[in-house]
């Protein structure tokens, strides 16, 4: 018996496909059934490691969250990690196959595809629904011919469609309209109706465009689905956190929290143009007396912040020739020089706090070997073979333990014989995922997700606080639950979108879901 199916697609990119499926992932799961995600291929840099090691889009671990289950391979079979404006690395079941060009990776989809199809034959077999997510649009004329990510997969799962469209960027009608013009009619007879997201203002007033869609089409408007501020979700996608941060390029930006300027923690975080991993960021962007700001030019740094980060990044020794190229490598070290500012590197900001970072393997770069900003007296070696990992580190300095994951080609360790730099962070078999310097001013670590900790990321704050005179924060913290926001959000998703034609559509309802 197929598994019934429900897809998610979007009239462009970023229509919040990834957010509402995960709605109706955690209101299924509300209801009682037992529901699984799905997405054939994703093309995302902010990534997530499973239980088994294997490497998926983070949307897709979000969503397995809200259905109640661990992160599987199988949920998101492709996944692609831009490191070039015209390739990528290609993630085949988690793990990394090889570096494609387009043309190449247009030439492999044929295989990829019975690859994905098997996964997700395996995976709906378990369950008793499954919602997919498409990706961009169904509509991308271009690349129809060899989709397997959009209305070829609906096929495959039997899966009737919603397409999404986002009322916030303007032209949502059109788009909408213009999406289904431009399917073929075996795709539009998949399509079971529309959600307008994003609306801000009375629903009421659209009434109008509601009936139009509905005579020009054939296909309802399913629900109006209001802008969610502050939603606490990780964003897989960045452009939107790319948005909000580099509005608050400098202090004078920011939005100051309850209790004055001069109280906020003024928190840099460089955006690097093959950034990676940037929901590390979200549960400081989160506390209400830190103010995070982006930072792309020397002149963002004019005003010395309190900490400058580092993010994890996709292409290591190009976004390092970034740093040079824009003058912020040189204020960054004459930022840790004055040693007034902390300066914290995860992932691939760490390996470019370090002295070298060689690559004989090529696995990122032609040049074989890159000069770090040489502020940790360590050195970097790529590797072919990728660490994925979930673990648990102790940071020594506060004793404080922290969990979260590795995703990276290099192999971090002191520069050579007289090198001394500090351990930062040692893991639970005792290897070091983490150096200092002797200040502890300048540090860098492996492990993503260590600020989800609140323990530490108090801690690391109120230091912070202490260096500029401040007494330790005394007011309410946040409170950065991922299943509170899935619950919020399915709280609003469910008041504004016709659950029962989402139901029929499903061919299912919450009373008379049968077990597998």
């Amino acid at each position: 018996m197929t598994t019934p199916a429900l897809m998610l697609q979007g009239a462009s990119s970023n229509a919040g496909k990834s957010v509402l499926a995960a709605a109706l992932c955690r209101i299924l799961r509300q209801d009682g059934i037992d529901v699984v995600p799905f997405k054939a291929q994703n093309m995302a840099l902010n990534s997530f490691v499973t239980p088994s090691g294997h490497e998926i889009g983070r949307a897709q671990a979000v969503q397995a969250k809200a259905c109640g289950l661990e992160p599987d391979a199988r949920m998101n079979p492709v996944l692609l990690k831009p490191n070039t404006d015209t390739g990528s690395q290609v993630v085949v079941m988690g793990k990394p196959r090889a570096n494609m060009a387009v043309r190449e990776y247009v030439a492999a989809k044929p295989e990829l595809f019975t690859t994905v199809k098997q996964a997700y034959d395996s995976l709906a077999s378990e369950h008793q629904a499954v919602i997919l997510e498409g990706a961009g649009s169904p509509a991308e004329i271009n690349l129809k011919a060899h989709d397997i990510v959009n209305m070829a997969m609906a096929r495959h799962a039997n899966a009737n469609v919603i397409i999404a469209g986002d009322i916030d960027r303007g032209g949502v009608f059109a788009a909408l309209v213009g999406t289904m013009e431009l399917l073929d009619p075996w795709e539009r007879d998949l399509v079971g109706g529309y959600v307008i997201n994003r609306f801000r203002g009375d629903a009421s007033l659209l009434d109008p465009a509601l009936d139009f869609m509905l005579e020009r089409t054939g296909k309802p408007v399913l629900g109006v689905v209001p802008h969610i501020p502050d939603l606490g979700l990780p964003e897989e996608d960045s452009v939107t956190f790319k948005d909000e941060l580099l509005c608050r390029t400098t202090p004078d930006a920011c939005e100051c929290a309850d209790g004055g300027q001069e109280e906020l923690l003024d928190i840099a975080l460089v955006d690097l143009p093959r950034i990676s991993n940037f929901t590390d960021f979200d549960a400081l962007r989160a506390e209400p007396d830190v103010r995070l700001r982006g930072v792309r030019r020397a002149q963002d740094l004019d005003q010395a912040p309190d900490v400058l980060i580092l993010p994890g990044t996709k292409s290591t020794a190009a976004d390092l020739r970034f740093l040079g190229e824009t003058g912020l490598a040189e204020r960054i070290v004459n930022l840790a020089r004055g040693g007034e500012v902390e300066i914290a590197g995860i992932c691939g900001g760490f390996q470019m706090l370090g002295r070298t970072i060689a690559d004989p393997d090529r696995v990122e770069s032609s040049s074989g070997q890159e000069q770090g900003l040489g502020l940790l007296d360590v050195a970097t070696e790529l590797a072919p073979d990728k660490v994925l990992a979930q673990g648990t580190a102790r940071h020594l300095e506060s004793g404080h333990f922290v969990t979260g994951y590795e995703i990276h080609h290099g192999r971090t360790k002191p520069a050579g014989p007289e090198a001394t730099p500090v351990p930062a962070f040692k893991g639970e078999s005792g290897r070091v995922t983490g150096w200092a310097d002797d200040t502890g001013m300048v540090w860098g670590v492996y492990l993503h997700g260590l600020f989800d900790e609140p323990g530490f990321r108090r801690w690391f704050l109120d230091r912070v606080r202490q260096r500029k005179g401040l007494a330790p924060w005394a007011g309410d913290t946040a409170d950065y639950s991922v299943d509170q926001a899935l619950n919020r959000l399915a709280h609003v998703v469910r008041a504004n979108l016709d659950m029962a034609a989402v139901y029929g559509l499903l061919g299912l309802s919450p009373s008379k879901s049968s077990s597998k």
